[in-house]
């Protein structure tokens, strides 16, 4: 399974209040305004909020046929209850959620299908569509691969799953996937945006010569492209006066031409043909449905020739 039903895909780490709380009112309505906008791929994960974001995932699709979307989350990230972390929130993973849990890394056979048993579990849903491996190289990225892609595979040749991958922000860890013959799709997360191209290196040559699919995420390298006039975190944190600087002279040239900023950010990635979908949050449902619109906007081709040109993306 190459193929995903795009070309947008909502990433729900807000579900799990990522940076700020969220009601599950406000959780729904963001999902119902995705549905409404036509969206059929969810993608979420148990390190979202200790597994609020698959819970209350699970909660709104309970109520859709289940043959009308896709759902991908991720293994490598056991939860494990902690009782003695109740009291505090999961501040050092930037969840407004209570870490009544911990996070325990598990890339064996046995770790990956537990870590979809479990995920299942909040999910509500018997299946799951894809399962990338999260985060594996700030596990021991040869390690978690050697074992955690043969037992995704074995889920997949059980029927468990349709497709398998990777999900990180390294390209190392994406292109070792790549060439490993076992991955379906990538989530190539904040390494093929308008301010990092790193992917085109390796990983989407790989992905191109070996049929495999790319869902790009993080394509507003995690919110400093989310506004016509950047602003915010670049990779989860503050974003470095030159990336700054950088961001701002794309923004100019996308001026130049009538298109917005994160207009022109969801629309990069899929230019290239590996990519299957963009995957974007949302912590409103105004937020889903401007960058709706925003995908089914038109962008000149020109716009891309003169931020190549001037040596703000690569060609």
């Amino acid at each position: 399974m190459a193929s995903l039903p795009g070309p947008f895909a909502l990433g729900a780490a807000n579900l799990g209040n990522l940076y700020a709380p969220m009601s599950d009112e406000q959780a729904h309505a963001v999902l119902e305004a995705a549905w409404d906008s036509g969206i059929r791929y969810f993608d979420t994960a148990p390190h979202y909020g200790l597994g609020l974001s698959e819970r209350r995932l699970g909660a709104f699709l309970a109520g859709k046929p289940r043959a009308e979307f896709v759902v991908s989350t991720k293994a490598g990230r056991l939860l494990v209850p902690d009782p003695a972390g109740a009291g505090r929130l999961d501040e050092a993973n930037q969840f407004a959620v209570p870490a009544d849990h911990r996070r325990v890394w598990d890339f064996s056979a046995d770790g990956v299908r537990r870590s979809l048993d479990d995920s299942l579990t909040r999910l509500g849903l018997d299946s799951v569509d894809v399962v990338y491996l999260h985060d594996p190289e700030e596990y021991d990225l040869d390690p978690a691969l050697a074992s955690g892609l043969p037992a995704l595979a074995g889920l997949r040749d059980e029927g468990v799953v349709r497709a398998v991958g990777v999900g990180s922000k390294s390209v190392a860890a994406l292109a070792a996937a790549a060439r490993s013959g076992i991955a379906d799709l990538l989530m190539v997360a904040g390494r093929f945006t308008l301010l990092d191209q790193s992917a085109l290196d390796e990983v989407l040559p790989e992905c191109r010569a070996r049929s495999i699919g790319v869902a790009a995420a993080s394509v507003f390298n995690s919110g400093l492209l989310a506004t016509p006039e950047p602003a915010g975190r670049y990779d989860y944190a503050a974003a470095p006066p030159d990336v700054l600087v950088t961001a701002r002279e794309i923004a100019a040239v996308c001026a130049e031409f009538g298109v917005d900023l994160p207009t022109a950010a969801l629309h990069f990635p899929l230019r290239d043909p590996a990519v299957r979908a963009v995957v974007a949050g949302a912590a409103t449902p105004e937020e889903v449905r401007q960058n709706a619109r925003r995908l089914a906007a038109t962008v000149p081709a020109e716009l891309w020739t003169t931020l190549r040109d001037k040596g703000l993306i690569r060609a």
